[in-house]
C-alpha cells in the first residue's frame, strides 16, 4: 500500500475465527520455551511494547494491558468493599497480583498458576507488568493446578478471581470454565464474597462463548453482572462476568465509587474510576439480547473449545 512501511520481519499471526487474523509484529524475541503445558513466547513489539503469548494466543502486552488487568480486578472489589483475603487462579505475568495490591485493606493474596517456567520468565523479562509484586509480603505464589487448590483450601475467600488462558482444547484451562469448576469456586468462597472470570471477547462473531460462561455462571450464582473492557491487541472488547450471592449493582454512583478508591486503594489508576465503572456496566443492546437467548451450560462432559491457536514465522 502506498505510503505504509512495515517494520517487523517476524510476525505472529493469531486466528480470531476461521475467517480473520490479527498479525502482530515482532521485533524481538526475548523467550522461547515449549513448557510441559503449552508453547510460550515472551516478545517485544514495535508499537504496544512486551507481551506474553501462549498457545499462539495474546495473553497480554506492557502497552494496553492495564485495559484488561483494572476491569478484571477492581470491579469485584469495588463491590465488596474492602477485600481482604483474595485468590487468584492464572495470571502468570504477575499484572493480576499487582492490581489486587492497591487495596489497602487486602492482607493475603495468593496466585495459584499451573505453569512455573511461565510466571519465571514473566519475572524475568516483564517486570513492567508486576512491577515486584511477587515480592510483596502479602503475596503468596503457589505454582499447581486451580482444581487442586479449590478442593484443598481451607480459607473463605473474599474475592476469587479467574484469569486463566483461553480454552482452547489442546490448553491447560479448558475445564476451568464450566459449571463443576464454578461449583468449587462457590465453595471456597466466602457467603459475602465476590468471583469474577475473564469471559472471551463480545464482538458480534465471538460473542457465543461469552453468553454460554454467563449462562454457566449463572447456573451457579444467584447475582451475575456482565461487562467489557475493549483490548487493542485482543481484536476485540473483552468481556468479564461477576457472580456473588448478594446483589450487585448495575448503576454505582461514580461519586461513591471514587472515594471508596480513595479511602481504600492505594491509588495509580489508568483507565478505572467511577465514571468508567458505571459505563462498563452498561451493557450494549445486542450483547443482553443474545445473552438472553442462549440456553447452553458448560460442564466437564461439553466444555467450551476456544477457536484456534497461532503461529509465528517470517513474512506478512
Amino acid at each position: 500500500m502506498a505510503g505504509s512501511e512495515v517494520a517487523a520481519d517476524l510476525w505472529i499471526n493469531e486466528y480470531i475465527t476461521p475467517w480473520d487474523i490479527y498479525t502482530h509484529g515482532i521485533s524481538r524475541v526475548l523467550a522461547y520455551k515449549k513448557t510441559q503445558y503449552q508453547d510460550m513466547y515472551v516478545v517485544e513489539t514495535g508499537v504496544y511494547g512486551k507481551a506474553l503469548v501462549l498457545d499462539g494466543k495474546w495473553q497480554s502486552c506492557t502497552g494496553d494491558e492495564y485495559l484488561y488487568h483494572e476491569p478484571l480486578v477492581h470491579p469485584a472489589a469495588i463491590f465488596h468493599g474492602s477485600p481482604r483475603n483474595v485468590l487468584v487462579l492464572g495470571g502468570g505475568e504477575g499484572a493480576t497480583v499487582r492490581e489486587v495490591l492497591r487495596w489497602n485493606t487486602v492482607e493475603r493474596v495468593v496466585m495459584v498458576d499451573i505453569d512455573g517456567e511461565v510466571v519465571e520468565a514473566c519475572r524475568q523479562h516483564l517486570s513492567e507488568m508486576h512491577q515486584g509484586a511477587f515480592d510483596d509480603p502479602r503475596c503468596e505464589l503457589v505454582i499447581g493446578d486451580a482444581l487442586h487448590y479449590l478442593d484443598n483450601t481451607e480459607q473463605q475467600w473474599d474475592i476469587i478471581i479467574s484469569d486463566l488462558s483461553d480454552p482452547i482444547e489442546e490448553g491447560p484451562s479448558f475445564q476451568l470454565f464450566t459449571k463443576e469448576y464454578f461449583e468449587k469456586v462457590r465453595r471456597a468462597l466466602h457467603p459475602q464474597g465476590y468471583f469474577v472470570v475473564q469471559a472471551g471477547p463480545v464482538s458480534p462473531g465471538e460473542l457465543k462463548l461469552h453468553c454460554r460462561l454467563t449462562n454457566t455462571v449463572k447456573a451457579v450464582f444467584e447475582n451475575v453482572r456482565n461487562y467489557s473492557s475493549h483490548v487493542p491487541t485482543y481484536a476485540a472488547p473483552w468481556g468479564f462476568i461477576v457472580g456473588s450471592a448478594l446483589d450487585i449493582p448495575d448503576r454505582p454512583h461514580p461519586e461513591a465509587t471514587d472515594q471508596l478508591l480513595q479511602q481504600q486503594t492505594k491509588g495509580g489508576f489508568r483507565m478505572l474510576d467511577g465514571v468508567t465503572l458505571l459505563g462498563m456496566l452498561q451493557i450494549p443492546l445486542h450483547i443482553r439480547q443474545a445473552i438472553a437467548a442462549e440456553t447452553t451450560v458448560y460442564t466437564l462432559k461439553e466444555p467450551p473449545k476456544f477457536f484456534g491457536k497461532g503461529t509465528a514465522g517470517s513474512g506478512g
